[in-house]
């Protein structure tokens, strides 16, 4: 039977920045109405943009975390709209903001099923306990990411920090898979 491809998809880049400097939050509530601030329940106020999809938490600290976009080029392009909006708004914001990609999370399907009894014997740092958790817990070193490994070949990488970390993730194991006869297809 042929071996598919991988087919990867990036559901959620989660990135954080700073601005480098004190942010008043309810300034920002007063010029910005759409934005959700309720300090007695979580300190960081919720920006939303519609394009990139995407929620920025911003604390007053000038900190801000950015979750919900799908490529980290889309990351950074949304904290630079959402500061480049303060701005325009007349919030002072000295310096740009510096992005770090924190997680990627994606979502990916082998094409072909998974022997899971058999992978969690031989794949080395892997987990299974189908009990509390129906997935197979692998966790990788280089790049150093963890991967959850579903029966029907479907899986969750997360912790990449770049998107060229998913991709060599995923091909790690698929290989791995592959050379220990792991996986089954139709």
């Amino acid at each position: 039977m042929a071996v598919t491809k991988p087919i990867i998809e990036i559901v959620n880049v989660v990135a954080s920045a700073s601005v480098d400097q004190k942010l008043d939050l309810y300034e920002i509530t007063k010029k910005f109405p759409d934005t959700e601030y309720h300090p007695e329940q979580f300190p960081g106020l919720v920006f939303r943009l519609k394009n990139p999809k995407t929620a920025t938490l911003i604390f007053s600290t000038g900190k801000m975390v950015c979750t919900g976009s799908k490529s980290e080029e889309l990351a950074v392009k949304a904290v630079n709209i959402v500061v480049k909006k303060l701005r325009k708004g007349g919030i002072k914001i000295k310096k740009d903001a510096v992005v770090t990609v924190q997680n990627i999370v994606s979502s990916i399907n082998l094409g072909g099923k998974v022997h899971l009894e058999k992978a969690a014997r031989s794949l080395p740092r892997s987990m299974y306990e189908p009990e509390q958790f129906p997935g197979l817990i692998h966790r990788m070193l280089d790049p150093k990411t963890v991967i959850l490994v579903f029966a029907s070949g479907k899986l969750v990488c997360t912790g990449a920090k770049t998107e060229s970390d998913v991709y060599r993730s995923v091909h790690s194991l698929h290989n791995l898979l592959e050379e220990k006869d792991l996986m089954m297809y139709d």
